[in-house]
């Protein structure tokens, strides 16, 4: 999967905002990571003003979004999904658009529609087109499984190839974009489960726990009383587009690919090589994007990490939130009380990090 590069993205140092950390080099890798050191540990300073705990969601949101990925979360109400991300846009200066889905919301509602005027001096009447929420830089589809798959898929062109049509025109989306999708585990009447192909197209599926008792207290304290901050921006559009272009030019050996790329082969049933219990617990498994996500999670968790070299570590730091929504456990693993997670914790322990040719 190829992801088109952000147009025009400010390369010179004149064009540069003041606090944008440049691309890396050869010879300038560790002068980047320990610049984006300092302006992560700013950004989760600025962030946990509002949020309190979520580390590890938090830090998989930051890897989704320089990798130029999309997030889908899952928890239940009442743990701070909407606020996190809307935090996220104020301390990053971004664009912030929510989204609620219903029933009855149509796919122009998400894109955008040609509305009729007339120009008072003329008379004359001509279509214009109205911009829908999508065209932000961070978008929030707050229970995207409440809605049919016709305004579900509205999204798709948008998450993969950063443009809307419509009309028969093609409008392009101001990079960097985003898109952070909520689901509610428990209440699944009237709902509208998410196709595979668009389940595809989120780098991660994060699931939010319940707070621990000391994190629990700090929320109350800080929602009941004048306690809560405001966060202040700390990267911009331009800085965001810089890191996610020095992602992509982290070095990963082939040590690392051959490992992210076994541990997909090997979720696939009745494939040669491919472990008994997966046969026997798997209906399908992971694509191909599955292990291009788990080569981009690790650069991103190792940056994240101060780190320029990539690891099999970092493969398997990310593999739970690349895996769970790529691979769908058949009566077997029900019948068993077997989830996604357990399957992949299993995976990791028969899948050696030397893969065959």
């Amino acid at each position: 999967m190829k992801q088109p590069t952000p147009p025009n993205p400010p390369g010179s140092a004149a064009n540069r905002p003041p606090n944008a950390t440049a691309v890396p080099d050869s010879q300038g890798e560790s002068t980047f990571i320990t610049k984006f050191t300092a302006v992560k540990k700013q950004l989760l300073t600025e962030l946990h003003k509002v949020i309190i705990g979520q580390d590890d969601v938090i830090e998989l949101m930051l890897a989704a979004i320089f990798a130029r990925g999309h997030c889908l979360l899952v928890g239940v109400p009442g743990l701070a999904k909407t606020l996190m991300i809307s935090t996220l846009a104020k301390s990053l200066r971004l664009n912030f658009n929510r989204i609620q889905f219903t029933p009855d919301l149509m796919p122009a509602d998400i894109t955008g529609t040609d509305i009729l005027e007339e120009d008072p001096a003329t008379g004359k009447r001509s279509f214009r087109f109205a911009r829908g929420p999508v065209f932000a830089n961070i978008v929030l589809a707050d229970e995207i499984n409440r809605t049919p798959p016709k305004t579900q898929a509205a999204l798709l062109q948008a998450m993969q190839e950063y443009q809307v049509t419509a009309g028969g025109r093609t409008y392009p989306l101001d990079p960097p974009f985003f898109v952070l999708a909520t689901q509610n585990p428990i209440e699944q009447e009237g709902t509208y489960p998410l196709p595979e192909a668009q389940l595809d197209r989120f780098m991660f599926m994060v699931n939010i726990g319940y707070p621990s008792k000391t994190e629990e207290r700090q929320i109350v304290r800080a929602t009941t009383m004048e306690l809560a901050g405001e966060p202040e921006p700390v990267m911009s559009a331009a800085d965001i587009q810089h890191v996610q272009n020095a992602l992509r030019k982290l070095p990963v050996s082939d040590h690392v690919v051959d490992y992210a790329v076994a541990l997909t082969r090997a979720t696939r049933p009745k494939m040669p090589g491919t472990p008994a219990f997966i046969t026997d617990w798997l209906t399908w498994g992971a694509g191909p994007r599955a292990a291009q996500y788990l080569v981009l999670g690790a650069k991103a968790h190792a940056m994240l990490n101060g780190r320029v070299n990539v690891g099999a570590d970092d493969v398997r730091a990310v593999a739970k939130p690349v895996l769970r929504h790529r691979i769908f456990p058949n009566f077997n693993a029900d019948a068993e009380g077997v989830g996604p997670d357990q399957i992949i914790e299993k995976l990791i322990e028969a899948v050696p990090e030397v893969s065959p040719d």
